[in-house]
């Protein structure tokens, strides 16, 4: 019998916890003073409907054409309007909560964003944005996560030096996979970006794997962002250029992630980005100083990977907008709907409507 990693026994207790509040009805305690005046869904990755496979650790990154279409369609349905991110601000700027509604983004810049999302989007004729990260039209960006995924899936053991000790890890079943990955992950994500990236460059090198043709494959072009921003419902927003987690990085190196990464949109797509989300997002990413800096640089707003629902308050925050991930794991409407009550996230946060700390 398996054994559980904190990878796979994590969304176990998670829906445990979400279907105890759904099917109880519970959720309608919270649901009135918790809902909110809107959200903003994250999305990664869009895939057709298939089998996974067995070790998947990013499977929460992807979501199938099939629940794009039918989170439109709940969303519609529910009354909420789809907005883009200029009417987010300006509904909140203006306090214009006449009807509640949704905003949908997508990270990093995915071909299959285009390929697959692109169209879904069209046919409900929803807007969306998308962030992207500049190295990976430029073909340049080590997608470490995918990269890791990818050596320990292809290898009964790995080793890899690490805080300066040679480690070494069985990876011969689906178990010990998780297991390798939870470890080598979180110490990946506490190193220094450069020195990251170095690691897993090497693991991939000693693995034969191409990084570069891995991130060409991956990512959009820029001819092909450059039609999607020709679209009146597309947003392309930036993402920094290598996709640091900026909170590491000393201020000058983060402004000029930022600021690079937004002239590199203008300059290809003839249209200067107003609105930022962080890599990662979540507070060991970006925090106090990141969400000042990038309301200096101008942006009109900024996304975290915080979850929670959009307030009145939001207003005063808008370079520290919380995000609902539309998570692979979680692909069924009762959870979207849930979700939508803002009660899973009032649980969560502890009864904080702003979570920007």
């Amino acid at each position: 019998m398996s054994l559980l990693t904190s990878s796979t026994l994590k969304p176990r207790l998670m829906k445990t916890a979400l279907n105890t509040l759904y099917y109880s009805r519970l959720y309608r305690f919270l649901e009135r003073d918790w809902q909110g005046v809107g959200a903003i869904f994250t999305l990664h990755h869009i895939s057709l409907p298939g089998a996974g496979a067995a070790f998947a650790p990013n499977r929460i990154l992807d979501v199938t054409t099939d629940f794009l279409d039918d989170t439109l369609t709940l969303v519609r349905e529910a009354g909420y309007d789809i907005v883009s991110l200029d009417e987010v601000r300006r509904r909140l700027r203006e306090r214009d909560f006449s009807r509640r509604f949704v905003a949908f983004t997508l990270d990093d810049g995915y071909l299959n964003n285009y390929k697959l999302a692109w169209p879904i989007f069209r046919r409900h004729n929803a807007p969306f944005t998308i962030y992207v990260a500049t190295a990976l039209p430029d073909g340049n960006a080590l997608l470490w996560w995918e990269i890791l995924e990818r050596v320990i899936a292809g290898q009964a053991e790995i080793s890899a030096t690490i805080d300066g000790r040679q480690q070494t890890w069985p990876t011969g079943d689906t178990t010990e996979k998780y297991a390798a990955w939870d470890a080598i992950y979180q110490q990946l994500r506490r190193m220094p970006e450069v020195e990251q990236r170095r690691t897993v460059a090497d693991l991939a090198e000693a693995c034969g794997i191409d990084t570069r043709e891995h991130c060409i494959e991956q990512s959009m072009s820029w001819d092909i962002i450059r039609e999607l921003a020709s679209d009146d419902l597309v947003t392309i927003g930036a993402h920094t250029v290598n996709h640091y987690a900026l909170a590491k990085l000393p201020e000058a190196a983060l402004i000029d992630e930022v600021t690079r990464s937004r002239a590199l949109i203008e300059e290809h797509t003839g249209v200067r980005p107003l609105h930022f989300s962080y890599p990662y997002g979540d507070p060991s990413s970006a925090a106090a100083r990141e969400f000042r800096l990038i309301e200096s640089l101008g942006f009109h707003t900024a996304t975290t990977t915080r979850k929670a629902m959009l307030y009145p308050e939001h207003a005063d925050h808008l370079t520290a907008l919380p995000r609902i991930s539309l998570n692979g794991d979680y692909q069924s409407n009762h959870y979207t709907r849930l979700f939508l009550t803002g009660a899973p996230f009032a649980l969560s946060n502890r009864f904080r409507r702003l979570v920007v700390d």
